[in-house]
């Protein structure tokens, strides 16, 4: 009976982080500072474009997930991920079909946002982001293998993925107002995907996989990652003194201690891939937390404080 226990309890670990709950913040956290940032300027709220867009944009990062396992499979470079849905089903084609069908659901939202509001312009946006996430790992691009995966992780969760949430709720865009909060989304979501690399430079260079830790070294690694982060906190005080983003957008500065400790702890285990594995959940926490203070201060700056 402890035998089957412990089996159904590391078949539950292992299906748990193949789905990877924790990394949907990164379909939450673009929404909600988007949405903010559109309240902040128009004291307006379309609780219905929130909801559709949420859902929507949660199933393309379902998608996301899902066709990077099967591509990772194609190329090899998953065989010792014990956690890929791939691998824990044995069925790649389903998976692949699976993961369109979420492609599917996830556009049928942003089209639908579209006729609602009679206006093409989100679903480009977004049509776009989605064609930057198949470059990422879809062949015959592959370019998260040339170590591209990072810029365009910020093009995309950041200023493409913030326009078209502006643009959902307000139906226009005032340009210098997305510089903080788009730069500062994308750079949060990019710091996940770098600190995924860490503990698997053996695997992607094996693969031929050119990741950032590949061609740094993970010891250089880590002092990029401490000054990305700095330049990440800079942004908070320098949108209000440069009159880009309102005064309680200050909020963000309560995550810091999230943001101390990745650092840290990548400092200290960079090169101690057993060690340094879990720094991408530390990365999410810091993603989220710092992400919804961040809306959190725009939706007060639009309540007038």
């Amino acid at each position: 009976m402890t035998t089957i226990q412990s089996l159904n309890s590391s078949s539950s670990k292992l299906w748990l982080a193949a789905i990877k709950p924790p990394m949907y913040s990164v379909a939450i956290v673009p929404i909600c500072v988007g949405t903010a940032v559109a309240y902040a300027q128009t004291q307006q709220f379309k609780g219905n474009i929130f909801a559709l867009f949420l859902t929507a944009a949660i199933a393309i990062i379902a998608w996301l997930n899902l066709s990077n396992d099967v591509f990772d499979a194609d190329t090899g470079i998953d065989v010792n991920k014990p956690h890929s849905v791939v691998n824990l089903t044995g069925n790649k084609t389903l998976i692949f079909w699976l993961s369109n069908g979420f492609l599917a659901l996830g556009l049928g939202g942003i089209v639908l946002i579209s006729w609602l509001q009679q206006d093409s312009t989100v679903l480009g946006v977004i049509f776009l982001t989605c064609c930057l996430g198949y470059s990422y790992q879809g062949p015959p691009f592959r370019l998260g293998y040339q170590g591209l995966g990072e810029p365009i992780c910020f093009v995309t969760f950041g200023p493409l993925a913030l326009a078209a949430v502006v643009y959902s709720q307000s139906q226009a865009l005032a340009l210098p107002a997305l510089v903080v909060p788009a730069i500062f989304v994308g750079l949060s979501t990019s710091i996940i995907l770098f600190c995924s690399h860490f503990h698997q430079v053996t695997d992607d260079l094996a693969a031929g996989k050119r990741s950032p830790i590949v061609r740094l070294g993970t010891q250089r690694g880590a002092q990029v990652l401490v000054l990305v982060i700095a330049i990440l906190y800079l942004l908070p005080i320098g949108g209000p003194l440069l009159g880009l983003a309102p005064w309680p957008t200050l909020l963000v500065y309560l995550s810091l201690p999230w943001g101390w400790q990745l650092a840290r702890h990548v400092g200290r285990y960079h090169g101690q891939p057993a060690q340094v594995s879990n720094s991408k959940f530390i990365a999410v926490n810091l993603h989220f937390l710092s992400g919804m203070l961040l809306a959190g201060g725009y939706w007060l700056a639009g309540r007038g404080f």
